[in-house]
């Protein structure tokens, strides 16, 4: 962002009918939607960029890469609240594959022909046998394991890479992951695997002239130019902003709220907090009784000239091997750079804990799995602490009980921070704080 009134201080005590912690999708379209109903707001942010975890970074060769979600939908009701942002996008056709614990690049999330068929006819009696045991003899579902192997069996989990995969994503054992978060996240494991949608989906046909959304990503220059029109529609609504705020705490009045920040007070009779409920509760001065962790991600930036070894263009890792969890080739979308293709590389921190550690790792791995024949060159990395929540079991209720204390207090707390809810897009985050503030 390179406006600087959007970093500079406020009037002094200056006061607004509602502010907004955190400039991320939940905290944009909460702005938007509070401005269209008359409210003076104030969106306040500790980054010095509106978007929260959409973060991209340029290498001085012209690589464009990103650290969050890149993919958006032109029918997505992010676009009710900012239509300019529609002809900025870039349409893309996606593909999307795995790695496999077999070292074969193919079809995500599963492959019949590569995962069942191709491990011969004693493994896929092993995997009937494990499926029907999970099914008669299971305990009580506890967290994701007992999810996912209820499905799928205990053989096929381990054996497709799906066990691992999971551990990778979320950042703790299967085991120790929620199991309402792993029905919400993880549905599609359920959706394959029942006998019932997979004969619908061998006889139901498309509606003939059905129309389907476009798939799209960021503009080639980064997130900031998406960003820096949403920024313009909101001030132009008569919104705020205040980033490398600073926020110190949070004290209540009779009039309302006063936030405090490192250069200057506001004063307010609404809080909406869009981020993590661990910072909300040191703002507030509360006793932290949520005990949330969050994952800790690193990404490494890669540019590469050379046999790739796979064709499509977002890779997850299901091998046993290997802390990486996802690749992103951003050349397929925005062409190649001086002859040279461009990805990068999440690795949740853990396995590995520093930039090189990871990159080591991922170099190590790609050329066992014969991936990346040729020149492959580290172009940058982030490391972005409290990228997303960790789903311990457990951690739903205790930061549900947490919303509650704020809710008491008269701060409403929402989104995948501030909220701790699942939202894997753009187009659920808008949703969510859409029904949490009737816009």
């Amino acid at each position: 962002m390179d406006d600087p009134s959007l970093q500079m201080p406020l009037p002094a005590n200056e006061r607004f009918d509602a502010v907004v912690l955190g400039a991320g999708i939940s905290g944009l379209v909460a702005a938007s939607i509070l401005s269209s109903k008359g409210e003076r707001t104030l969106i306040v942010d500790d980054y010095d960029h509106v978007g929260g975890n959409h973060m991209d970074w340029m290498s001085t060769e012209g690589y464009t890469f990103d650290v969050g979600s890149l993919i958006f939908q032109d029918d997505s009701p992010l676009l009710r609240h900012f239509p300019e942002l529609l002809p900025l996008y870039v349409p893309i056709a996606p593909t999307w594959g795995r790695l496999n614990p077999q070292g074969r690049i193919t079809a995500y999330p599963i492959s019949v022909r590569d995962d069942i068929i191709a491990a011969g006819p004693f493994a896929m009696a092993w995997m009937g046998v494990s499926v029907l045991y999970a099914r008669l003899f299971g305990q009580k579902m506890n967290n994701a394991r007992d999810f996912a192997r209820y499905w799928v069996g205990a053989y096929f989990l381990r054996r497709s890479g799906l066990e691992t995969y999971m551990s990778r994503f979320y950042g703790i054992a299967p085991e120790k992951i929620d199991l309402d978060l792993a029905r919400k996240r993880m549905g599609w494991i359920s959706e394959h695997a029942s006998i019932g949608n997979i004969l619908k989906k061998l006889t139901r046909s498309k509606a003939a002239g059905t129309p389907t959304n476009r798939q799209l990503a960021r503009p080639r220059e980064g997130f900031s130019r998406l960003y820096d029109t949403a920024i313009q529609r909101l001030k132009g609504a008569g919104v705020s902003f205040r980033l490398s705020a600073a926020a110190q705490n949070i004290v209540k009045t009779d009039e309302g709220f006063e936030l405090r920040l490192e250069n200057g007070v506001v004063s307010t009779g609404r809080i909406i907090s869009t981020i993590p409920i661990p910072q909300l509760e040191r703002l507030c001065g509360f006793p932290s009784k949520s005990a949330l962790d969050t994952i800790t991600l690193i990404t490494l930036y890669f540019s590469f000239a050379g046999h790739r070894g796979f064709a499509q263009s977002i890779i997850y890792n299901f091998s046993l091997d290997g802390a990486w969890k996802r690749l992103t080739v951003y050349s397929d979308f925005y062409g190649r750079v001086n002859d040279r293709e461009y990805f990068a590389v999440e690795v949740v921190a853990g396995q590995v804990s520093t930039v090189a550690e990871a990159e080591s790792d991922f170099r190590n791995h790609a050329s066992s799995n014969s991936l990346f024949a040729g020149e492959l060159t580290l172009a940058g990395s982030q490391i972005l602490e409290s990228a997303y929540p960790i789903y311990r079991q457990g951690a739903a209720q205790r930061a549900a009980e947490a919303v509650k204390s704020f809710r008491a207090f008269g701060i409403e707390s929402m989104g995948r921070q501030g909220g701790f809810n699942y939202q894997p897009t753009a187009r659920v985050s808008t949703v969510e704080v859409e029904a949490a503030l009737g816009g």
